[in-house]
């Protein structure tokens, strides 16, 4: 696997296309989509996200197993239709994510391996969940495997929360370490000033 963090601009991600150069006296839409896409903003609500959705296919598991072992009821037959739809929502959220960054970022989104596992995963359950219903929604329930593995998006999030922070508290060291470089020579020359 990759070690570019799932949204954040791998150096691929990070050159313009040629029309955007061009048109470079007004941002484009790509140009603000891949703007909004590597901020920390946009890395917290994807991982949100997604915590979100493990919570509701949590949920629905654990709703499945007390079914098998009480039978199903009106309220919990509702409750699992709400999360079906619920899941859709957020297989349809992914989707039109995976779309924008698509264009924002062009073929350049697919440099990194993670990009490509990620569509995939985001692809799959997004067609199971628009396509199968009765007992081969059942059988494709196996997708579950797939979409839990969208927790290691959330690590990625994390992760990518965690090194801005470092690369603002690095900047932030550089800055502070030539503003003492600076007071010395300040200093230095005072003294040599006073001993005249």
């Amino acid at each position: 696997m990759s070690t570019t963090p799932l949204l954040s601009p791998s150096p691929s991600l990070q050159t313009q296309p040629q029309e955007d150069l061009e048109a470079n006296s007004r941002p484009s839409i790509r140009q603000h989509l891949r703007h909004f896409f590597t901020t920390q903003t946009f890395h917290y609500s994807v991982l949100v996200l997604v915590a979100l959705d493990v919570a509701c296919m949590f949920a629905d598991i654990i709703i499945d197993l007390e079914t098998c072992s009480r039978g199903k009821s009106h309220e919990v037959a509702s409750a699992l239709e709400a999360l079906k739809y619920t899941s859709l929502v957020f297989s349809s959220i992914f989707m039109l994510e995976l779309l924008l960054s698509m264009f924002a970022f062009g073929k350049s989104y697919f440099s990194s391996t993670f990009h490509i596992f990620d569509a995939a995963i985001i692809l799959t359950s997004f067609i199971f969940e628009i396509s199968l219903q009765g007992i081969e929604e059942e059988v494709a329930s196996l997708i579950v495997v797939l979409r839990l593995l969208r927790v290691v998006k959330i690590v990625d999030e994390i992760s990518v929360g965690a090194e801005q922070k470092m690369t603002e508290l690095e900047e932030r060291c550089v800055e502070a370490e030539e503003e003492v470089k600076r007071l010395r020579e300040e200093v230095r020359r005072l003294r040599n000033l006073g001993s005249e």
